[in-house]
């Protein structure tokens, strides 16, 4: 109750301007260095002191009004792919090896400063996001050597271990850096439950437990190299990633007709990458950056289901890949002008077969075996203006060529050529207050899966792959007010409004079956609203809470029934709650996070509607911080033992012309869990 009236009385305040923000700058000579722009913030370790950080991670976790984005490595290609934090104003030169990783393993000491800028400066590569974190290392001598043994604690007896490590040595522009992990686990699939069926008057036809099981095993290992090459900075970095994943599930029937089942599931997958990136300063207005990035995957699936003496087996085959070459070339004339250019070439292909059979029989799938290939360029183009030190206009244009073509089952191939103009505006008339604009022509990726045919063995759901896919797109229109105060207080309110054109969702597809494919245009909106604020004026010294409410508005013509109905999936609200406070200097600290939000997203099928249950998420830890080298954390995971789930309105065929023939629960709980960290660094 007292951090809900300590958040009234915080927006009370902000609302009747009783604070100023305080900008703070560090002028310096670099004009590469977003310090010298008006308006952006610099973090100096002095900051983070109360709070102990340990690694950059948690210094990026620290920053007032930020919110972390790693980047999406799914997404093919290097620019679409950024997060929105810089390590010396670059993005590392890898997508597999996350950012998240990437921070945790930069220790808090090799931290100069972080320079938190918002909505664009001259010589600043955004990375298409309006506002980006840049962590600027210190350049003296130093190595570290971290060990980390975690464990997750379960009640019936499991212990889920985790042991990392890593090694670093910085000198100047010299790095050397390597790290490993090594884990078995499980996750909310290990759970137990009911499904329960009922007919169209709410009577209950058929009641059945559910048994839940999985284990997990991940081993990875990651190295880079940094040294001054050509006059430049040459980075270098791999990594390599196996995961192996297992599932089981048990449905036993209580009442009601039907029979048990059992599936079962396994899925292994093993990941290579390899990344160089080379930039140099060509004069001290100049600078160029090449970037090469090599990916390589192989996986394996396969599942099986039986029941009352009929079985069914998908098998999955897949090898996939990526090369990827970059290159930017930069130019800043003036304190007022910057202007950057470049291309992207990048090569990805899916090699997949797959295989369906019931009692040993082979049913033919759509697109069952398929090679799809894609080959995509893009050119791009931009210029960041400051007409003065309240605003910052930044433009720019991309070009994105490409082929799709597909072999084996099909053989089909598509070129598209997509322009993707993008205008931002940043406007600061007063310390505490900003205003940005945002207008941007964006275009989605397909998911190569989607080509392929797939299945859903838990709820018997066979999908054909379908070849006559497009991306969506969509012209994007935000605004965003940020309003600081208390030095580390800010409030900001975003709005978006989005106009899609060809909305991917799922359709009918001959033989029966039905797969993903574009169903026309659409429109969207997200409001959102998010404060954090910083305790000590309302009584709770070190304290700090983030809120964040958020509502979404789509709408999209339904294929089949020819209605309106929201977007896959789009949840209509969410919200989250995230306190924590440091006490003795940061020698203590605590804190809760509350997924207030109970998703209720719906997915549209050709027979059925699906509608996700998922109750709060609550999650209680204590940290304690003995000494400089020594951190001990104990984390309490689902709290509240929560729900998850979804409910099925099962339809006798299509949905548009057949009536519902029952109603679907599914309901399962994991249990709480105990996480344990002890990391030392030597």
């Amino acid at each position: 109750m007292k951090i809900v009236l300590t958040a009234g009385a915080a927006v009370c305040a902000l609302l009747a301007g009783a604070a100023q923000a305080q900008v703070i700058q560090t002028p310096t000579a670099d004009p590469s260095s977003a310090a010298d722009q008006t308006g952006v913030l610099v973090f100096t370790p002095d900051f983070f002191a109360d709070a102990r950080p340990r690694t950059a991670l948690d210094m990026i976790a620290r920053l007032p009004g930020f919110a972390f984005n790693p980047g999406d490595q799914g997404t093919r290609g290097f620019a679409g792919a950024a997060g929105n934090v810089l390590i010396d104003g670059d993005r590392p030169a890898s997508k597999s090896d996350g950012l998240e990783g990437v921070l945790r393993r930069i220790s808090a000491d090799s931290v100069e400063r972080i320079e938190l800028i918002r909505g664009g400066a001259p010589g600043i590569d955004m990375q298409g996001q309006t506002v980006v974190a840049n962590v600027v290392l210190k350049r003296t001598v130093t190595t570290e050597r971290v060990l980390e043994t975690n464990a997750y604690f379960y009640p019936d007896g499991y212990v889920g271990p985790i042991l990392a490590g890593q090694w670093s040595r910085r000198e100047g522009e010299n790095q050397t850096e390597a790290s490993f992990s090594t884990t078995t686990d499980r996750t909310d699939g290990t759970s137990d439950g009911f499904r329960r069926r009922y007919d169209t008057s709410g009577a209950l036809i058929q009641d059945a437990d559910l048994v839940l099981w999985d284990r997990f095993r991940n081993a990875r290992v990651t190295g880079g190299l940094q040294r001054t090459v050509g006059g430049g900075r040459l980075r270098v970095n791999g990594l390599l990633n196996w995961q192996n994943n297992e599932n089981e599930q048990d449905l036993l029937i209580r009442s009601g007709p039907g029979a048990d089942s059992f599936n079962v599931e396994e899925n292994s997958e093993v990941e290579g990458e390899f990344g160089v990136n080379w930039s140099r300063d060509l004069s001290p207005r100049t600078s160029i950056e090449l970037t090469a990035l090599q990916r390589y995957e192989v996986e394996d699936y396969v599942g099986d289901s039986a029941s009352a003496g009929q079985t069914s087996t998908f098998t999955a085959d897949a090898t996939g890949g990526e090369s990827i070459a970059r290159g930017v070339f930069r130019f800043r004339p003036n304190d007022r002008w910057a202007y950057e250019t470049g291309g992207e070439v990048a090569y990805n292909f899916l090699d997949s077969d797959t295989a369906y059979s019931e009692n040993g029989v082979p049913v033919p799938l759509g697109n069952s075996s398929v090679k799809v290939e894609e080959l995509r360029g893009e050119v791009f183009g931009q210029a960041t203006w400051r007409p003065s030190d309240r605003w910052t206009v930044e433009a720019g244009m991309r070009v994105e060529v490409s082929e799709i073509s597909q072999s084996g089952d099909s053989d089909l191939s598509k070129s598209f050529v997509y322009p993707k103009p993008r205008v931002q505006a940043t406007f600061t008339p007063a310390p505490g207050h900003q205003f940005r604009v945002r207008v941007e022509r964006e275009v989605g990726q397909l998911d190569f899966g989607d080509f392929v045919a797939s299945a859903d063995i838990d709820i018997g759901q066979v999908e054909a792959g379908n070849p006559d896919l497009e991306p969506h797109k969509a012209w994007i229109f935000e605004g965003v007010y940020e309003r600081r105060f208390w030095d580390q207080g800010v409030f900001d309110v975003t709005y978006m409004h989005a106009e899609v054109e060809d909305v991917v969702d799922v359709i009918p597809l001959t033989g029966g079956f039905e797969g993903v494919g574009n169903i026309g245009d659409g429109v969207q909106d997200f409001f959102q609203l998010r404060l954090t604020l910083p305790t000590d004026r309302l009584g709770i010294p070190g304290g700090r809470l983030i809120a964040r409410g958020s509502w979404s508005w789509s709408e999209v013509t339904d294929p089949l029934t020819g209605e309106p109905r929201r977007f896959q999936g789009n949840q209509y609200f969410g919200c989250g709650v995230d306190f924590n406070q440091d006490l003795a200097g940061g020698r203590w600290s605590w804190g809760l996070q509350h997924g207030c939000n109970i998703d209720r997203g719906r997915v549209f099928r050709i027979r059925e509607v699906r509608e996700g249950y998922a109750e709060p998420f609550v999650t209680i830890w204590g940290q304690w911080k003995p000494d400089d080298r020594t951190t001990l954390r104990v984390d309490l995971g689902n709290a509240t033992d929560r729900a998850i789930g979804y409910d099925r309105d099962i339809y006798a065929g299509p949905r548009d012309v057949s009536p519902v023939a029952f109603r679907e629960v599914r309901r399962t709980q994991m249990s709480p869990w105990l996480f344990v960290q002890l990391r030392r660094t030597f």
